[in-house]
């Protein structure tokens, strides 16, 4: 800033004493030797005054300005190009420092609505997916409260029935407790090493029941022979536990759903396909976020809670992978996963 103070001062000064010698040399008592005198007296004399009142008024003023910006923005921004020249300089570099602060400033608070509209609509969607299955309940128990108790046959199916919609509501409370766990590291991976085979054989006799009783043919493509991954086996088994389960909520009787697995050298890649309605190419990007549903009211007809995919996203996350899905509308839907082979299994 220096320099810039200086060529100013120059300027004004070479200036005033122009003025000062112009206006002498109209008197006709001056000569040509005193016009040079007060010409330089003029020039030095109006140079150290701007010079100290640019310097040490102005441009000082204007650095603790830029300084004061600059530490403002130093933990966010940096690498700004600075012109070292100009009288205008200073200026220039606040104007910068400002508008860049400004756009910085504006990109925080685009992303902070962002994060308050994700939360208002967190917020209504667990509200309604409370109150689905606690309504359902209180319809049914104040049915029976009403006179309905009397009549064995009715009571027991209003009973079911309420128990039914609890249930519901303690499956919905639970997967809120353990996506929230995982997102805030209260539930730590257990890693060890694991036979992923076996974890898909359990999950397939655990949902065989689920299947039959809607006409779905389910099947498991057996490699014969140990599939070891190193991995938290509980939370794989929820992953293919809820992709597997879906599959079924989403196909129609007498479709199938099968569970295979692509083994390569480096990975094993768990492959869970059906023949059911499929996912339009338009939702692919969102069915891993929570509450997201294709087709809200058919979706909740089929049962779930509209967490199962998020949870897989999270506990996939955890392990360095994620989840991959093709889908065909009326044709089905292939989800997969890799997690790493272990070697010499």
């Amino acid at each position: 800033m220096v320099y810039s103070a200086r060529m100013m001062a120059l300027l004004l000064a070479a200036f005033i004493a122009l003025v000062t010698v112009l206006f002498l040399s109209l008197l006709d008592s001056v000569k040509n030797e005193a016009l040079l005198v007060a010409g330089l007296i003029s020039f030095s004399g109006s140079y150290l005054l701007i010079y100290v009142v640019l310097e040490f008024l102005v441009f000082r003023e204007i650095n603790k300005i830029y300084k004061m910006l600059a530490k403002v923005r130093k933990k966010e921004l940096v690498n700004i190009d600075r012109q070292k020249s100009g009288a205008i300089n200073p200026l220039k570099n606040i104007n910068e420092e400002i508008f860049s602060f400004a756009e910085l400033k504006q990109k925080e608070i685009d992303e902070l609505k962002k994060l308050e509209a994700f939360r208002k609509e967190f917020i209504a969607n667990v509200s309604h997916e409370l109150k689905t299955p606690i309504f359902a309940a209180q319809g049914f128990i104040h049915t029976l409260l009403d006179g309905a108790m009397n009549d064995k046959n009715v009571r027991n199916k209003f009973l079911k029935k309420a128990a039914k919609s609890m249930d519901g509501l303690d499956m919905l409370v639970q997967d809120l407790l353990t996506l929230s766990q995982i997102e805030t590291g209260d539930i730590k991976m257990q890693f060890d090493y694991v036979d992923l085979r076996k974890i898909c054989e359990e999950v397939v006799d655990q949902l065989e029941e689920k299947a039959q009783k809607k006409g779905i043919r389910m099947k498991l493509v057996d490699p014969d022979h140990k599939l070891v991954v190193y991995a938290d086996g509980q939370r794989i088994s929820q992953v293919v536990t809820n992709l597997v389960s879906n599959a079924i909520n989403y196909s129609s009787e007498g479709g199938d759903v099968t569970l295979s697995f692509d083994v390569s050298k480096k990975n094993i890649t768990t492959i869970v396909s059906d023949t059911g309605e499929g996912i339009p190419a338009q939702h692919l990007t969102r069915i891993f976020e929570r509450f997201y549903r294709v087709d809200k009211s058919r979706s909740r007809e089929k049962g779930g809670t509209g967490l199962g995919l998020a949870i897989v996203k999270h506990i996939l996350e955890g392990h360095g992978t994620r989840a991959e899905v093709e889908s065909v509308v009326e044709k089905g839907s292939v989800f997969s996963f890799k997690l790493p082979r272990v070697k010499g299994e």
